[in-house]
């Protein structure tokens, strides 16, 4: 094995913490060449160039990198040509989401035999990177199975012999709860070999050990307890489906992964702005000394580690570069956020009587709610950048006729009856239906914008992180799990910090406990951070959120049904402003709402029950037969 040679990764993928040298020196070396296997394991600054590579080539589905893939479900609509076909395709494929990279666990299972034979190394050095491989495998299985189901575990680098027999290569799949008990038995074992530093959080720690230890127990112990309303999605070896009697365990290390961070009082929720909006919006752009960020991957200005996500879905009226706008957050994820006394309502644009709603601010319509909202979505009428985001759709006449234009900002002229001369007829945002990169929802993407100036240029970019696990996850796992295991009071107790920093000014009650509730809690929370598509998986409500059945207006104008997990979301709509034009009325200036479907929206998703598994691709099968199908496909 001596004639194994590794890349020198010289340039580090991500900004380390403390460690062997400063972050900067990292990410701005050059690479040179490539060292055999011995003269990388002497020296420790060449081992974490390595390891940088097995950090990098870590999966996400649903990141800063791949905006588009948000757009995947309910959450937003892709103003952008290239992807209307992700709200017109009514199925979802077999092979979505699939992942299955054993050619990365050889890597890893390779660089912990080789950590494990070196001598060169201190001590501290050799186990650190030891850890963090262990972590970075668990990680991985972690990946495959909520893809997969049970896979097979390998945990050592396997040789072919050549002897033209390669069946001891070949390994069955695991069983599923298999998988998970490998994961989260791999970060127990870590976790205090790891530095327990929250200032390090692009590495490995303890604390990110135990974050992805408590989601990892969540996952599994759900699949345990709701399982059972999908019963034809098992295999009878196990390798898909957990037995209900595994749930309580599971949830157990859950709750206490999450209290071993809690009681540690490293991490906490991030809280330095006073409007609490801005201030949920600089959560995820604030890198520095941010005490809610556990684990995460980095990137860097003036570096090949740089994103073009600000770049994509800048507001398209002040972008830097004529560039932005694709990310439309939806109607269906704007209406979740609830009102300040803890109730769900419609955002109104009609009353009891079916009359319009007028109001005097084009914000005012969003006024009183979760303050989450504003720091997720930028609404009509708020700022980017200190610039005010120009989202209306036109104006609408006292007959109910409307007056709009096909592009950006365009004017007209004597077309407002008593008013001649020329007018801008819309915003120079939108929305304007089928326009690319107009707010065809009514709404533009703020999760995750990079404020700073020249994030949306092509020649700069953006070096805002992507995060991984952070502490309020940690609470929200905490507060589910409590629940599950009969603490109603201890989860409604968890909840309350996440809530109060959103301004919900009433506090949650033992009674107000239920899954609906812990469901809307992540939706909110987590929106665009890559929860969605699992949670709704492992709660087993997939194939009835997404059962394929077209919405209507009234599936928005009915408050009983928001707080609702199960409820239908099939389809992406918007909410348009107009400006009421009525001279000599009392109403005359104030603004109006329209809930519309974009026309590129022109199929209901629908979440098969073959669909709780990706496919596992033929090629694999053939090259091992090992292997079984995952169920009802």
């Amino acid at each position: 094995m001596k004639n194994i040679r590794y890349a020198w990764f010289a340039i580090v993928l991500l900004t380390f913490g403390q460690s062997c040298k400063k972050d900067s020196e990292y990410l701005n070396k050059q690479p040179t060449n490539t060292l055999s296997v011995e003269a990388t394991w002497k020296d420790p600054n060449l081992v974490l160039s390595v390891i940088g590579d097995l950090y990098d080539r870590y999966p996400d589905f649903q990141t800063i990198e791949s905006w588009w893939e948000f757009t995947d479900f309910d959450e937003a609509f892709a103003s952008n040509g290239g992807d209307y076909g992700r709200h017109q395709n009514a199925e979802f494929g077999y092979d979505n989401w699939n992942w299955w990279d054993y050619g990365y666990i050889r890597d890893l299972n390779v660089f912990l035999k080789r950590g494990q034979e070196a001598t060169a190394l201190s001590e501290a050095d050799k186990n650190r990177f030891i850890a963090e491989a262990r972590f970075i495998r668990a990680g991985v299985y972690f990946e495959l199975v909520k893809r997969m189901g049970g896979v097979p575990l390998i945990t050592e680098p396997m040789e072919y012999n050549y002897s033209g027999d390669p069946t001891y290569l070949q390994h069955a799949r695991a069983k599923e709860s298999e998988i998970y008990d490998f994961v989260i038995s791999e970060l127990e074992a870590v976790k205090n070999k790891l530095p327990n530093s929250a200032g390090t959080q692009s590495r490995a720690t303890k604390g990110a050990a135990l974050a992805m230890e408590s989601r990892a127990a969540l996952y599994a112990a759900s699949i345990a307890k709701y399982g059972v309303s999908t019963g034809q999605v098992s295999l009878p070896g196990g390798e898909v489906g957990i037995p209900a009697s595994m749930a309580t365990a599971y949830y157990q290390k859950s709750l206490q992964a999450a209290k071993e961070i809690i009681s540690d009082g490293q991490y906490s929720l991030y809280k330095k702005n006073p409007n609490l909006s801005d201030n949920f919006s600089s959560l995820f752009t604030d890198k520095a000394n941010n005490p809610e960020v556990i684990f995460a991957k980095d990137f860097k200005l003036k570096t090949n580690k740089v994103h073009g996500y600000t770049i994509n879905n800048q507001p398209r009226s002040s972008a830097e570069e004529q560039q932005g706008g694709r990310l439309n957050p939806s109607l269906n994820l704007v209406q979740s956020f609830e009102k300040l006394d803890n109730t769900y309502a419609s955002l109104a644009s009609v009353d009891a009587s079916g009359n319009p709603v007028y109001y005097t601010g084009i914000t005012d319509i969003f006024a009183g709610r979760d303050a989450r909202l504003a720091g997720t979505v930028i609404l009509p009428g708020t700022q980017f950048k200190n610039k005010t985001v120009d989202i209306w759709a036109g104006y609408m006449l006292a007959n109910g006729t409307i007056i709009t234009g096909d592009n950006f900002g365009q004017t007209k002229k004597d077309v407002l009856p008593g008013k001649p001369g020329t007018v801008q007829v819309v915003g120079a945002d939108g929305p304007i239906d089928g326009l690319e990169f107009s707010a065809q929802s009514g709404f533009y993407v703020r999760k995750y914008l990079d404020p700073a100036t020249g994030s949306g240029q092509i020649g700069t970019r953006s070096e805002v992180w992507w995060i991984r696990y952070r502490y309020a996850e940690v609470l929200l796992n905490a507060a589910e799990a409590s629940f599950a295991l009969g603490d109603a009071q201890g989860a409604a107790d968890y909840l309350k910090p996440v809530r109060d920093r959103a301004g919900l000014t009433t506090a949650l009650t033992a009674g107000d406990m239920s899954l609906d509730r812990l469901v809307h809690e992540r939706r909110v929370e987590l929106a665009f951070e890559g929860h969605e598509l699992w949670d709704m998986k492992r709660w087993r409500l997939a194939d009835k959120a997404w059962n394929g059945n077209a919405m209507s207006v009234a599936d928005f104008t009915n408050a009983t049904n928001i707080g609702v997990a199960a409820r239908t979301n099939t389809q992406v709509f918007g909410l348009w402003p107009y400006k009421y034009y009525n001279p000599g009325d009392a109403n005359d200036g104030k603004y109006v709402f329209k809930l519309v479907k974009p026309s590129k929206v022109t199929a209901a998703h629908r979440f098969r029950l073959g669909n709780y598994y990706s496919l596992i691709n033929q090629d694999i099968i053939n090259r091992n037969p090992k292997i079984v199908k995952n169920p009802n496909q």
